[in-house]
């Protein structure tokens, strides 16, 4: 008998939406952050922004039209969404010519030496940050400094620069980190879209009410690395910093809420999601506590991304009817 079922790759959306909704429904979802980007970094959060975006898009009809011989599709939204995401993950002042480089490295070898969206299996964003990360590392670590009282300045590569709250962390000068409501707004040093945790939290509230998302990856996240850190600072309030000041910096709110939910490279079910959770947010603090990198968030997303086959074959939902 003729076999006419047949099942495409993931991501497999149900109902009346599609993969180009979907994530245009994130980038609506980013639009927070991406403002106070702008109001804080100015013209160096636009360029880096428009860099990126303009190169995924470019790299990844180049590669479909004329090495894999397929028409592009530019059109479902995927590499507009990883160009935002790694801007997202960028110092807005890193030269032009490193952000091309990581949309090569996201779009080439973290989405289409693996077939394309939907067969890959690490976050493309993710490949290409932490591929500059390596590659680049005093260029990806040097912040500039924000100045609320600046509103849009009009400075990209040579941009005042200085420590972001997880290096003071990890040089142990907790005495100088800013505020709790500093870091909840964006007042301080970081990756033009992970600064505002307010605006990030708007963003998750945004893709819960749309059903793009549930709560079990991010929760569970930043749970866990609430619990973990909480437990350190009980320890020794004085070398570690409170868990509060964990949720609020570097990479964990835009990781949980953005990255670490993306469909291809995360778990099926929702055992698999709390499972999948816990694991990024225990390497995590890990990372962040005893590893020599002040960021543990990227690392952690892409050891689970590698895990998500494992997780979905051991932990399934019961079929129709099965006990």
């Amino acid at each position: 008998m003729e076999n006419k079922l047949y099942v495409s790759p993931s991501p497999h959306i149900h109902g009346g939406d599609s993969i180009s909704k979907n994530m245009y429904g994130v980038l609506i979802a980013l639009v927070p952050a991406f403002l106070v980007s702008l109001y804080f970094f100015g013209l160096g959060a636009l360029i880096v922004t428009i860099i990126s975006i303009v190169s995924c898009l470019a790299f990844e009809y180049l590669i479909q039209k004329f090495l894999m011989k397929k028409e592009p599709t530019l059109c479902d939204g995927s590499a507009l969404l990883t160009g935002v995401l790694l801007a997202f993950n960028l110092p807005s002042n890193l030269p032009a010519w490193i952000i091309i480089i990581g949309a090569l490295a996201a779009i080439g070898i973290g989405k289409m030496s693996f077939g394309g969206l939907g067969n890959n299996i690490f976050n493309p964003a993710l490949v290409g940050r932490v591929f500059l990360l390596i590659s680049f590392p005093a260029q990806m670590t040097t912040w500039p400094v924000v100045d609320a009282l600046n509103v849009f300045p009009m400075t990209y590569t040579d941009a005042t620069t200085g420590a972001t709250v997880l290096s003071l962390m990890n040089e142990g000068v907790l005495d100088k980190l800013p505020s709790i409501s500093n870091m909840l707004v964006g007042n301080m040093g970081g990756s033009l879209g992970e600064v505002s945790a307010i605006a990030l939290i708007l963003g998750l509230l945004y893709m819960l009410w749309k059903k793009i998302i549930t709560w079990h990856i991010p929760i569970s996240i930043l749970v866990t690395v609430f619990v973990f850190t909480g437990i350190m600072h009980l320890v020794n309030p004085v070398q570690y910093a409170s868990p509060f000041v964990h949720l609020l910096s570097g990479g964990l709110m835009l990781g949980a809420i953005f990255m670490a939910t993306d469909y291809v490279t995360s778990p099926m079910s929702k055992n698999g999601m709390l499972v999948y959770g816990v694991g990024i947010g225990i390497l995590t603090t890990v990372i962040r506590l005893f590893g020599s990198y002040p960021e543990g968030m990227s690392f952690a997303i892409l050891i689970m991304n590698a895990f998500t086959p494992l997780i979905n074959s051991y932990i399934k939902p019961k079929h129709f009817g099965g006990k």
